[in-house]
């Protein structure tokens, strides 16, 4: 015998449709950074002095396409648990607000060339990330629980970011 699901729950079909949605909108976002990294990595980025534990460069995509996925499933765990986009409106601006943020870090470091820039408005997105972590820790656990390794890897990220710009 199957159960009907409640009225808080999605249904299956809908529940993976807006999993797959949510991924796609991180994947998006993804490669719109990725977009304007493309260029300054070949040309400009190796130019720089970078500081001690600077990864090579094949690390980032690997790390940054997991974290994305992650983040991903986090949003959607989140709306899954609120029981829609209305019920989690706190969370899920947060969210996108962070999203837009990373976006803004590779415009600022990678597109403009600008380090200084990025410093300041990577410190906004390490805010707006442990924000998001709070604030979907009220509302699912695990989803919390899947930003840590984005916020471990962004103040990382914090650390490089800084060092290049005083170095350059």
């Amino acid at each position: 015998m199957t159960t009907k699901p409640s009225e808080s729950e999605p249904s299956v079909t809908l529940s993976i449709l807006v999993l797959i949605g949510f991924l796609a909108v991180v994947f998006i976002f993804a490669a719109a950074g990725g977009n304007v990294t493309a260029s300054s990595v070949q040309d400009w980025y190796p130019t720089l002095n970078k500081p001690p534990l600077t990864p090579p460069n094949w690390v980032f995509a690997p790390v940054w396409t997991f974290l994305f996925f992650l983040m991903g499933v986090s949003a959607w765990l989140v709306w899954r648990k609120a029981g829609g986009l209305r019920q989690a409106h706190a969370a899920l601006p947060l969210f996108f607000a962070q999203l837009g943020l990373n976006l803004g870090w590779s415009v600022s470091f990678f597109g403009m060339r600008n380090p200084a820039i990025a410093s300041i408005e990577i410190v906004f997105l390490l805010a707006m990330i442990l924000a998001t972590i709070l604030v979907f820790a009220s509302i699912e656990r695990l989803a919390a629980i899947l930003m840590l390794p984005y916020l471990a890897w962004t103040s990382f990220a914090t650390y490089l970011t800084f060092a290049i710009w005083w170095l350059n």
